[in-house]
């Protein structure tokens, strides 16, 4: 927030320019809504998007393979008690994934349909509860490997995060290969004057979220690796919220007491150019997962292990699975559902909700994943959705 006032204060002339020639090009949703899809609810904050960029081939959200998911299941690939990853196992399931998401008999060339020798690679990775919630590294290493294979120079790698904090938690560069990049906004280039999302929610000050510089002037091509979580305001952490709130400043601000923003404002970041185009590729790490207390997971004990990843170009399709995952396991421990919104089971205070699977921390809104699918991002439609499963 703050680098986003200092921005504010040295560009406002430039940006209000900005603003007013760009606008016609970007309007305030529900403008932007898919061809077909029906209006949702009124109460859609109004939101301006400004920027420069266009929209940029075929590959962008929901990609090559609109409507197609591959869940790869392997029972080795976690111990649960120590959480020791097989990393042999690891790249079984991810070889499996990728040739059955393409139809390719060998990974190398699934993984070239997608990324070439000329390519910036962004890895998009959720670290904020690390290390008891975050992207495994050994998935993140054997990602990084398979891009190498296909030409891809290990600098022009770049496993990204917003909060450097989390990022060192993790420690990546104990397990990637040499020469493979880790980094943080405000580490590399910071955040993109010129391109942002700005909508007030709460009669807050600071209205707009600025995309990070390294997505808009440094990466061809991204990589979004979520891992499987329960979250307090969204329902679930999933490919969407990942790559929007991981890619943009000022996100927190959605919230306010039981009132959260997310059910609209996660699609909409994520419709954003050029975020949407340079996105090309999901792949969930469901190695282990959070059921509850979501995203930072301080309590052991609503830790899962699904075993399991998830492969596709379409991440509506797979967060319309990531919310079976997660409800599933919650109902299976008694807890509420995720989609359950009565205000009887809402408590502002940590010490409640942190610890009692019972109580939300807001309102949740897990039909941000919906409302993303309405936007042109996916499929939500079970029914259309083109689901495998592999067992290793």
């Amino acid at each position: 927030m703050i680098l986003a006032a200092v921005w504010r204060d040295k560009l406002e002339p430039m940006k209000r320019r900005n603003f007013l020639k760009l606008a016609a090009a970007a309007p305030a949703l529900p403008a932007g809504l898919a061809e077909g899809a029906s209006p949702v609810e009124d109460d859609i904050p109004q939101y301006h998007i400004v920027t420069p960029y266009k929209a940029e081939g075929k590959m962008g959200m929901p990609g090559l393979y609109p409507g197609r998911t591959v869940t790869v299941h392997a029972e080795k690939c976690i111990e649960e008690a120590s959480e020791k990853v097989d990393a042999p196992t690891v790249k079984q399931m991810i070889a499996s994934g990728m040739t059955n998401l393409t139809g390719d008999r060998e990974a190398r060339d699934s993984w070239a349909r997608f990324f070439n020798s000329a390519d910036v690679v962004g890895v998009k990775v959720n670290c904020s509860g690390a290390p008891g919630a975050m992207s495994m590294p050994d998935v993140v290493a054997e990602i990084c490997r398979n891009l190498m294979t296909v030409g891809v120079k290990p600098e022009n790698i770049y496993i990204h995060e917003r909060n450097e904090g989390q990022m060192k938690a993790a420690n990546y560069p104990a397990f990637i290969p040499k020469g493979v990049q880790v980094v943080a906004v405000r580490q590399l280039l910071g955040w993109d004057p010129g391109v942002y999302c700005e909508v007030q929610f709460f009669n807050e000050e600071d209205t707009r979220s600025f995309m990070a510089r390294y997505i808009t002037e440094r990466f061809t091509k991204i990589v979004n690796v979520p891992n499987m979580k329960d979250h307090g305001a969204s329902g679930v952490t999933g490919c969407v919220k990942n790559i929007a709130y991981g890619s943009f400043g000022n996100v927190d601000r959605s919230h306010y007491k039981a009132k959260t923003n997310t059910r609209t404002y996660i699609g909409t970041l994520a419709n954003v150019e050029p975020l949407r185009s340079r996105t090309v590729l999901h792949i969930m790490d469901g190695l282990r997962g959070v059921w509850h207390a979501g995203p930072f997971s301080p309590d052991r004990r609503f830790r899962f292990y699904p075993k399991q990843m998830k492969f596709g170009t379409d991440p509506v399709a797979i967060d319309r699975e990531l919310i079976d995952v997660i409800d599933n396991q919650r109902r299976a421990k008694g807890a509420i559902s995720v989609w359950e919104r009565s205000e009887k089971y809402y408590r502002e205070d940590r010490k409640y909700w942190e610890k009692d699977p019972n109580i939300n921390r807001f309102i949740r809104e897990p039909g941000h994943i919906e409302y993303a699918g309405r936007l042109g991002l996916g499929v939500y439609d079970l029914q259309k959705i083109q689901a495998k499963k592999i067992t290793l």
